[in-house]
């Protein structure tokens, strides 16, 4: 793969963390400013909401703190995308159906993550998402777009995900004892898929617990 030109980090928390609702103007702002995150000579490329088309969010609400959870998500639709054209397609069609459709403020999920390895920028960090009942204001809401069902979602999407929840953890944003779920452990749903859960349940802060939306064992 050519040498990607590194995208900007979104850093959407350095301001008003302490707000609990912001205007949209005053988001608008925020997600202007950008950081260049690198480690260890590696990178992670972050597509914004600007470069993918986004509308305004009507509403950002926000919690404050340092994130407990990681919630992992599959789009089902739209289908898997594997460049940062297709990919922000996905990203258009899954906001008009959140946004205009379910009548929410925004993208549901905080971010996604594309075919192609790049990250898309959704709601971000600490903002109220609309992805996991009971979950919404304490999570990274994270979509590996596309049906993974069956199929095994591509290495590049795998590797991006694993590393960026890294790089949250070591940026401050995600508590570094974080738990790792999969979206029917919240929700009566198949999703993230019955090939990525079994897939994410292989990977390191994954949590059995709970073990569906009607367990009473909630790991806060």
């Amino acid at each position: 793969m050519e040498q990607e030109i590194i995208r900007k980090w979104n850093a959407l928390t350095i301001l008003l963390l302490a707000a609990s609702t912001l205007s949209v103007s005053a988001y608008a702002l925020q997600v202007t400013e950008t950081e260049d995150i690198k480690a260890n000579d590696t990178a992670i490329s972050i597509v914004t909401r600007n470069e993918w088309s986004a509308r305004d969010p009507k509403m950002v609400e926000r919690f404050t703190g340092t994130i407990p959870f990681v919630i992992i998500h599959h789009s089902y639709i739209p289908k898997a995308c594997y460049d940062e054209d297709g990919c922000s397609k996905a990203m258009r069609k899954m906001q008009d159906m959140h946004q205009l459709k379910n009548g929410w403020n925004d993208i549901g999920y905080s971010f996604a993550v594309g075919g192609d390895g790049r990250i898309y920028h959704g709601r971000g960090y600490n903002v109220i998402g609309a992805h996991s009942p009971r979950y919404n204001d304490k999570s990274i809401g994270i979509c590996l777009i596309g049906d993974w069902t069956i199929e095994k979602p591509p290495q590049a999407m795998l590797s991006a995900t694993k590393r960026f929840i890294e790089l949250s953890v070591e940026n401050g944003f995600l508590s570094p004892n974080y738990k790792l779920l999969g979206h029917r452990q919240v929700r009566n749903t198949e999703c993230p898929g019955q090939r990525l859960y079994e897939e994410i349940s292989s990977w390191s802060h994954f949590s059995n617990k709970p073990a569906g939306p009607d367990d009473p064992e909630i790991p806060y």
